[in-house]
């Protein structure tokens, strides 16, 4: 009998930044000009309904990272760091010997936008790339170049080489290179097509006068919207949006510039690495005008929550599928475990989607969240504060905006999110039991801001009278492989269940 092939365990994670669903081709817009993406989805899957765990860089990558959502690993905004007893995917798979290289864009050091330089624990430090190590090869000119969006189309603009996705594709084929045939975890993270844009011809011209079709509730006035949202529009509301014209052509210029440079790395794993399980992802979406909004931030609209999210793994992911699950930025590195064949730490928050790699069409009840603290901690320019904690079925999406209203949207008979059912009668059993399972997961995962006030909404009739206690619950870490097993503080024996109440409600 012919001995079994095996083959090396090799991981490419790609990723995005500002990416909406409706910027890749293969999502249904032949006008995006994403070849590369569009041939990972032949070869692969592509996931329909994919969410971040929070619409904002930090904290979205945080979750992604670590497996833990924003409100339990501490970068719940901006310029917060992941805590210090946050263990990411790469030092736990390092730590047990599976080699791991991280390289681009960073964000959950606690730092500014561009990072600290300084390569976390378990990530290869030969490859370490963040955005202040591409400044530092710069000079102040070109920084300050490489931070505006009019160099593009300056006389000679600019070549590849010059711009951040360029030199992290080429650390990444360097890694690629010197690593074939062995076990790895790869993640290639690129800032682009984030503001500013920057991106060489043929891109910088691709879109000159190229005009992005408008949704309906481009029109939308926030009538029967949260109170933030209508500050956050300000005098948008008032913009003639019958001539309104949505043209971002550097934005969708360099994107199709970061497309080409995926492709790069997509033809050295072709070559170097052809098993390998490939997952490419974006951190959030940006508003583009929709509901009167630009940006992201405090809101769970579908343009800054639903991302792209596809892969391909020749031999176990049928190619040319789709699938229609929720499925979330906190189910990878439960997944990265699985097919790693390690088993997943019970501190993880998110679940394995392998079986829906290999099996799309699985059908699969389940709910994913998401949450929203605060866009950035160094100053107030997006709103400040604002609590959210959000749950999508894969029709229904509610919405719990703790310091103004809320919000309950039928996806299925309203895709646009124009009509707030959060007071409709004919949704109420639905919307009651969307909010049950808000309250059971910020139980579950040890949210720190929960509380009585997040189920006393106005229009949850059978709500229970606020108590001190409230729930009682608690969540006690179980992080075994890096500290003692935690004791119950009455009786100071080791829990056995991280989960439970630590006394009657």
């Amino acid at each position: 009998m012919a001995e079994k092939k095996s083959f090396p365990r090799q991981i490419i994670l790609i990723m995005t930044d500002t990416q909406r669903t409706d910027m890749v081709g293969c999502y249904g817009f032949p006008d995006m000009k994403t070849p590369n993406l569009d041939s990972l989805a032949a070869d692969g899957v592509r996931f329909d309904r994919a969410y971040t765990c929070q619409p904002v860089c930090g904290p979205a990558r945080s979750a992604l990272f670590s497996g833990v959502y924003p409100h339990s690993n501490g970068a719940w905004g901006n310029s917060m760091a992941i805590g210090d007893n946050v263990v990411t995917v790469g030092r736990r798979l390092s730590d047990k010997g599976f080699p791991t290289a991280y390289v681009g864009k960073w964000h959950v050091d606690g730092g500014d936008y561009f990072g600290l330089g300084r390569c976390p624990a378990g990530w290869n430090p030969d490859y370490w790339y963040d955005m202040r190590c591409y400044l530092e090869e710069l000079s102040p000119e070109d920084r300050r170049r490489s931070r505006k969006p009019e160099t593009i189309h300056a006389r000679g603009g600019i070549d590849a080489d010059f711009t951040y996705g360029h030199r992290v594709s080429n650390r990444a084929l360097d890694y690629l290179t010197a690593n074939r045939g062995r076990d790895f975890l790869l993640v290639v993270s690129y800032d682009e097509p984030h503001h500013p844009y920057l991106c060489p011809q043929p891109y910088a011209s691709m879109y000159r006068d190229y005009e992005m079709p408008k949704k309906s509730n481009v029109w939308d006035s926030l009538e029967d919207k949260p109170a933030h949202h209508r500050a956050w529009a300000g005098k948008a509301l008032d913009e003639d949006k019958d001539g309104l014209r949505i043209a971002p052509a550097n934005f969708l210029g360099c994107n199709s510039f970061v497309d080409g440079e995926i492709g790069r790395v997509l033809d050295a794993a072709a070559e170097l690495a052809p098993d390998a399980l490939v997952i490419y992802t974006s951190d959030h979406g940006d508003m583009l005008g929709s509901h009167s909004l630009d940006g992201k931030g405090a809101a769970m609209y579908e343009e800054i929550t639903h991302i792209p999210l596809l892969a391909r793994w020749p031999g176990h992911i049928p190619p040319g599928t789709s699938c229609d699950v929720p499925v979330s930025l906190i189910d990878i590195v439960p997944t990265i475990f699985e097919v790693t064949g390690y088993d997943a730490p019970p501190i993880l928050q998110g679940e394995s989607i392998r079986g829906l790699l290999e099996a799309p069409s699985t059908r699969v009840e389940r709910s994913i969240f998401m949450e929203f603290g605060r866009y950035e901690i160094d100053h107030d320019g997006f709103g400040g504060f604002q609590p959210i904690r959000s749950v999508f079925d894969g029709r229904y999406k509610l919405v719990i905006n703790l310091l103004t209203t809320d919000e309950l949207y039928d996806l299925e008979s309203d895709p646009e999110e124009m009509k707030n059912l959060i007071a409709s009668p004919e949704h109420a059993e639905k919307r009651n039991s969307l909010h049950d399972e808000i309250l059971d997961w910020m139980n579950r995962t040890r949210d720190p801001f929960r509380g009585y006030y997040w189920e006393r909404r106005p229009w949850r009739s059978d709500a229970k009278p606020p108590t001190w206690s409230y729930t009682a619950m608690t969540r006690q870490r179980e992080e075994e492989d890096y500290e003692p097993r935690q004791l119950d503080y009455d009786t100071g024996i080791e829990i056995t269940e991280a989960v439970r109440r630590k006394q009657a409600p």
